[in-house]
């Protein structure tokens, strides 16, 4: 039986990829160490999660380590060796708030933990598919200056600009704001590519706008519209930081992503870069998706507007799908915006009613 390897197994992507490369026939070692529940609080933990997948799947087990431990990674890589066809490296510190209050463990986890996981692919099991869960945060604030036009609840591109669509890769990385959290995550993107180039390994950068689903655990640094939705629900008081709240996200389902995952593996390539997300058809700004979980949730948001708006954060993102479907059968995200948040009440609401204040 072929081996995977899925790090941040007990996250919203690392959970959906372990279930479903157990359902293909994988053997799966989860790598997760709850560090969501360091980094967010007990709130945020993925503990539940994993002690599920433990529990339900029989080809699934988990190996409770740091991805910055490198002796740690290259141990777990060299038992199953060249048996493990595929790595789903969705492990990191997510926040590009709460970076800046840690920058090294930042940097350590979405960098050095990478370049981790790359190595000992390279020296255990050079021919395995590498998928990285990269971000849109690699372009930093670069976004905020294309010709937006202020609409009634939205910013809004031009029809006829080339980007109406979405944005492709061919957007620069260079000279502008990102983030600690982006610089981060674009340093662990490059090292993806350069081993793809440079040691002819299948790799891939997705290059993720907001990823959610159900199963996010959504913190108030980290998690929009998990964590929107759970504020609807307990009447927990939300901040949204600048913009006017017409800043503009692009939305796709975790499984809809772990699709595209398995597609790439059927068909891998070296050194692949997308922007992936829910496209046009997913995208919503602030107000917009506070209107639609009000009316799913059937109660007010208890919010507030703050001038402020986060460092690197982006007024306007739609990933380009065109680039991904066109080489691969035309995926698209199957799941709207609305089936997305009704699925976040739905699976949600009764625990989040009950917890404790």
């Amino acid at each position: 039986m072929p081996n995977a390897i899925v790090t941040g197994s007990g996250g919203l992507i690392g959970s959906e990829s372990a279930a479903r490369l157990v359902e293909a026939g994988y053997d799966v070692i989860g790598i997760e160490n709850d560090t969501r529940a360091v980094l967010f609080g007990p709130s945020a933990s993925t503990a539940s999660v994993t002690e599920r997948l433990n529990r339900e799947l029989d080809s699934f087990r988990t190996a409770a380590l740091d991805i910055r431990d490198a002796g740690g990674i290259d141990r777990v890589f060299a038992e199953s060796g060249k048996e493990i066809e595929l790595v789903v490296h969705t492990a990191a510190q997510p926040s590009h708030d709460w970076a800046a209050s840690d920058p090294q463990a930042d940097f350590g986890i979405n960098a050095n933990g990478t370049l981790n996981l790359l190595e000992a692919t390279r020296q255990h099991c050079p021919e395995a598919t590498f998928i990285f869960t990269s971000t849109n945060k690699v372009y930093g604030d670069r976004p905020n200056y294309l010709p937006l036009e202020e609409q009634e609840t939205r910013l809004e591109l031009p029809a006829d600009h080339e980007w109406f669509g979405g944005i492709d890769t061919t957007m620069s990385i260079d000279s502008t704001l990102h983030s600690l959290f982006g610089a981060s995550k674009a340093a662990a993107d490059l090292l993806v590519q350069e081993y793809g180039r440079y040691f002819d390994m299948p790799t891939v950068c997705f290059r993720g706008g907001c990823l959610t689903g159900p199963n996010h655990a959504g913190a108030q640094l980290h998690g929009f519209l998990a964590y929107l939705m759970k504020c609807t629900v307990t009447g927990d008081p939300y901040t949204v930081f600048g913009y006017e709240g017409k800043q503009v996200r692009d939305n796709v389902h975790a499984a809809d992503l772990v699709d595209a995952f398995l597609l790439f593996h059927g068909r891998p390539q070296v050194a692949a870069v997308y922007n992936i997300g829910g496209g046009r058809a997913n995208a919503c700004s602030m107000l917009e998706a506070i209107a639609i979980c009000e009316r799913i949730a059937g109660r007010e948001l208890n919010w507030e507007m703050s001038d402020q708006a986060r460092v690197g954060d982006h007024r306007w993102w739609i990933s380009d799908l065109d680039e991904f479907g066109s080489q691969y059968g035309g995926w698209r995200p199957q799941r709207d915006l609305e089936t997305i948040l009704r699925e976040i009440y739905e699976a949600n609401t009764e625990r989040w009613a009950s917890a404790p204040a």
